[in-house]
Formats: C-alpha cells, sequence, structure tokens
C-alpha cells in the first residue's frame, strides 16, 4: 500500500511517500480502507520530536481516519493514534464509529478530533455557563469554527472571536460571533475586553501559547478559565501560582487523548455532534484534500495558516 512514513525528525521534506504492506489489525483492532486521513497542527509537532506525547522510528503519522472497514463494509470514522496517512490502518474497535448516512467522510473526521474537542472545551473543561462571554481564537480553523458555532446554542451569552486577517473575522461573524477582532499578541487584552463592552471575558479557548496565551490570562475576570488545547507558536508559557491567587483565575489543559479511554466522554458527544450537523445547525469547514503524496504540503500549508477549515489526505488521489 501508498503511505506516507517518517525515517527522521524535521521539516516538512522528511515526509516521504512509501510502499509498506498492508497493517494487520491485532486484538480489539479493526482495518480500515482509508478515504480521508486528518491533518491537524499536533502532526506539525510529531514530525519534529515536539509533541506531548514521545514517538518512535520509522512512524506513519496520522491520528484520525474516516473510510471502510474491511470486516462489515460499514462507513466509520476512527482514533488511530498514527498510521493514518496510508491507503489501509489499523484502529482500536472502541474507538472506530459509524458514519451516519447523511454525513460526508471529510465532515465526520472534522467532527471526530477538531469537533470532539470543541465540544469538550465547553462542557467538561471551562464548564460555560448560561449568559458567559467565550472568547475562541483561530476562529477560522478547525476547532475554532466549531467552537463558535457551538458557543450560543451551549448557553454562551457572548462568543468573541478573534483570527489574523479580515477575510477570517468575517468568516467568524458568519458563523455566529458577535465580534471578531484581530488576534495578534499585542495589545491583545485590551481588544478582549473592549469586545466585551469593556468587561473582563469569563472563558478563553486558547491553542497558540506565547503572547496569546499571556494577553488571554490577562483579559480574564475574576473566576475566569482559560483553556489550553495546543500550542501552534510552539513558545511555552510559564504561570506563576501568585497571579492564579491574586486574580482567582485558572488555567485548564486539554488532551483529547485522555477521553479515548472513557466512553462516556466520546459516545454521547460524538452522537451530539452528528445531530446537529444533520438537523443543519453546524457547519463543518472543510478545508482542502491534498493527495497522499502532497502531504508535506498540507502540513506547510497548516503551520503556515494558509487554510481554514479540516485539512484532509486523500489516498486514492
Amino acid at each position: 500500500m501508498r503511505a506516507i512514513q517518517m525515517s527522521r525528525f524535521g521539516g516538512p521534506e522528511v515526509l516521504e511517500l512509501v510502499d509498506l504492506p498492508v497493517p494487520r489489525p491485532g486484538s480489539g483492532e479493526v482495518l480500515i480502507r482509508v478515504t480521508r486521513a486528518g491533518v491537524n497542527y499536533a502532526d506539525t509537532h510529531r514530525r519534529t520530536d515536539s509533541y506531548v506525547a514521545k514517538d518512535e522510528l520509522p512512524l506513519v503519522p496520522g491520528a484520525e481516519v474516516a473510510g471502510v472497514r474491511e470486516d462489515t463494509g460499514e462507513r466509520v470514522v476512527a482514533l488511530c493514534g498514527s498510521g493514518g496517512y496510508a491507503q489501509y490502518a489499523t484502529a482500536p474497535a472502541a474507538l472506530t464509529f459509524p458514519i451516519p448516512g447523511a454525513v460526508g467522510d471529510e465532515i465526520a473526521i472534522a467532527l471526530l478530533l477538531q469537533g470532539l474537542t470543541a465540544w469538550h472545551l465547553y462542557r467538561t473543561c471551562a464548564r460555560v455557563e448560561p449568559g458567559e462571554s467565550v472568547v475562541v481564537h483561530s476562529a477560522a480553523g478547525g476547532v475554532g469554527s466549531l467552537a463558535v458555532q457551538l458557543g450560543h446554542p451551549m448557553g454562551a451569552g457572548r462568543v468573541i472571536a478573534t483570527a489574523s486577517t479580515e477575510d477570517r473575522r468575517a468568516l467568524a461573524l458568519e458563523l455566529g460571533a458577535d465580534v471578531a477582532v484581530d488576534g495578534g499578541a499585542e495589545g491583545l487584552a485590551d481588544r478582549l475586553v473592549a469586545a466585551n463592552d469593556g468587561e473582563q471575558v469569563d472563558a478563553v479557548f486558547e491553542m497558540s501559547g506565547g503572547g496569546v496565551f499571556e494577553g488571554s490570562l490577562a483579559a480574564l475576570a475574576p473566576f475566569g478559565r482559560l483553556v489550553v488545547y495546543g500550542i501552534s507558536s510552539r513558545e511555552q508559557v510559564e504561570v506563576r501560582t501568585g497571579h492564579l491567587l491574586r486574580h482567582s483565575r485558572a488555567v485548564i489543559g486539554f488532551w483529547l487523548m485522555h477521553a479515548t479511554g472513557r466512553p462516556e466522554l466520546i459516545d454521547a458527544a460524538l452522537a451530539d455532534l452528528f445531530g446537529r450537523v444533520a438537523r443543519g445547525e453546524l457547519r463543518v469547514l472543510a478545508g482542502p484534500a491534498y493527495p497522499l503524496d502532497r502531504a508535506a504540503q498540507a502540513q506547510a500549508d497548516l503551520a503556515g495558516r494558509r487554510t481554514t477549515g479540516k485539512l484532509t489526505l486523500d489516498p486514492s488521489a
């Protein structure tokens, strides 16, 4: 089968097209013929060996796939952990989910990782209360575009989006944000407070790090929550306990992989997301689908913020 494999860590050039045997599913696993493989910021961190979890080489990247179960012929979406950038991948049966007939593969794969992340930012991490203000950074991205749309249905009183360009901010407003502002680090705290009618904000969903994290933290009201679900800038930040105490602020981390062993955190949330899509209440931004041999370009475009929505690879192209 055709697959993308890394034999060393480094830049996009380490993503090489190779021919590998079709993997054999182990105990409790299923074999999936891949129709779409998800491309995520986490993949760029794994490529440089800077991810939360460390990898061993050689590695076929790709944490989630959509496709067809070889044993049943059922259309499914699955969290495979790795191995997704290929024509075939194995995944735990417990993390493999049927795709409703009305939902396309590119939509399902976005809901699995980005959708579940956005859902848990509201419900599990920030625990947003009715009427609270919520800031969604990178609002035109995979997680951000879904989080903006989930804001009011999940109780947010005011949804403040940030994005880097006028076009992306206009898209955030179209998706349901009440206001959209520049997401650059300089002056960010002041812009967020101004966007909330002069009041500090209750919750922020942040995946950049560095100055964006610091500006977001400074904009939090007492008892506000800053939820970190990524570090796209690769700029680590230290938080002083005295600051948290003095302002009654909370910083919460979220990594979806910690939910994968707990069906109660996956099954109902995913069913909710599929239902919202089926009812026309949630719009998934399907980004470009790159041919498998352009995996390096896909990661470079994602890291360079040249795309919107969910990026995928098409192993058949």
